[in-house]
C-alpha cells in the first residue's frame, strides 16, 4: 500500500510562514511583556506600601490613585497632567507629519543620480551614526549681541536664531513662530534618520518601468510623483507615519514623571496609573493616526 504524502496548500503555507515570522515577537512579547504590564494594571488599583516581612503590601484602593492624580498630583513642573497629556499630543500629533515629510524629502535628494550623490549620503547621516551634538559641535563660534551670548556650534538652533533677529528686519510678531520652527529643524533631522532610509528603500524598489511609461505619456516631474512616485510609496507612509508617532512617544515627559512617582516618590500604584492612562493615550494616538493613514492610502489605490 502506497502512502500517501502530506502536503499543505500554498495559502496554508503562507500562513505557516507569517507565524514562524512573528513568533519570536510573541515569546519575547509574553516573556518579557505581558507579566509587567498585567502587573501594571493590578498596582494602579492599589495602595502598595512594605510590609512586615520585606515584601509588598497590597491595599485595594479602587480608582483612588487614578482620580488623585488628576485632582491632585502635579507634575516635578507644577503643571497638571491633563495639561501634559494636552500638550504631549499636540507636539507629537504636529510633528509626526513634519517630520515624514521631511524625511521623504531628504529620500528624494537621496535618490536622484548626480555626482558625488555617495559623499552627500555620508554627510547627511553622519548626525544619525555620530549623534547630533557631535557633528554640530565640530564647528564651533562664539556670537555676541542683545539676545544671543554663549558659545555654540555654526549650525546650533541659537545661531540660527540670532542671525534672524539681528540681520532680517522681519516684525517679531512673525520671526517669533518662524524661531520657533527654526529651532527644531535639528531635532527633526536627527528624528527622520531612520524614516528616510526607509523612504529610500521604497523609493529604489519602484519600477523603472512605471517612469519609463510616464514619460511616454508626456507626464511631467510634478505629475509623476503624484501619479507614480507617491501611490507606490503610500503603505511605506503609513508604516514610517506609526514607527515616527512611536518614537516620539519614547521619548515623552509623561515616562519620567511615571518613573519619578514609583521609584523616586515610592507611590508605586501612582506611577502604575500614570502608565495606565500613558498606554491607552498612545493607543489612541495611534488608532487615530492609522485611520487617517488607511483612508490616504485607500483613496491612491482606487
Amino acid at each position: 500500500m502506497i502512502k500517501k504524502k502530506f502536503h499543505l496548500s500554498y495559502k496554508t503555507k503562507r500562513k505557516l510562514n507569517g507565524f514562524l515570522y512573528v513568533l519570536p515577537f510573541l515569546i519575547g512579547f509574553f516573556v518579557c511583556f505581558a507579566i509587567p504590564l498585567f502587573n501594571t494594571f493590578r498596582y494602579s488599583f492599589n495602595t502598595i506600601s512594605v510590609s512586615e516581612t520585606g515584601g509588598m503590601k497590597f491595599a485595594f484602593s479602587d480608582f483612588k490613585n487614578y482620580i488623585e492624580l488628576f485632582h491632585s498630583e502635579l507634575t516635578s513642573e507644577n503643571q497638571p497632567f491633563a495639561r501634559l497629556f494636552i500638550d504631549q499630543n499636540l507636539m507629537i500629533l504636529t510633528n509626526a507629519p513634519l517630520i515624514v515629510i521631511f524625511s521623504l524629502f531628504m529620500a528624494l535628494l537621496a535618490n536622484l543620480k548626480f555626482k558625488g550623490r555617495g559623499i552627500v549620503r555620508v554627510i547627511f547621516f553622519l548626525p544619525i551614526v555620530f549623534g547630533l551634538e557631535v557633528v554640530t559641535q565640530m564647528l564651533s563660534v562664539t556670537t555676541g549681541g542683545e539676545m544671543v551670548k554663549q558659545s555654540s556650534g555654526l549650525f546650533s538652533q541659537s545661531y540660527i536664531s540670532y542671525l534672524l533677529l539681528r540681520y532680517t528686519d522681519i516684525p517679531n510678531a512673525v520671526l517669533t513662530p518662524v524661531i520657533g520652527y527654526v529651532d527644531q529643524i535639528f531635532d527633526l533631522l536627527a528624528q527622520a534618520g531612520v524614516q528616510t532610509l526607509i523612504y529610500l528603500a521604497a523609493l529604489q524598489s519602484i519600477s523603472p518601468s512605471l517612469y519609463e511609461v510616464a514619460k511616454i505619456e508626456g507626464a511631467t516631474t510634478y505629475e509623476t510623483f503624484w501619479k507614480v512616485t507617491l501611490p507606490s510609496i503610500m503603505h511605506i507612509t503609513m508604516f514610517v507615519s506609526v514607527y515616527t508617532v512611536v518614537d516620539l512617544f519614547l521619548t515623552s515627559p509623561i515616562a519620567e514623571e511615571a518613573y519619578k512617582f514609583a521609584f523616586t516618590q515610592s507611590k508605586i500604584g501612582t506611577g502604575s496609573a500614570l502608565s495606565v492612562i500613558y498606554i491607552f493615550n498612545v493607543l489612541a494616538v495611534l488608532l487615530l493616526v492609522l485611520l487617517v493613514m488607511r483612508k490616504a492610502v485607500k483613496k491612491y489605490e482606487k
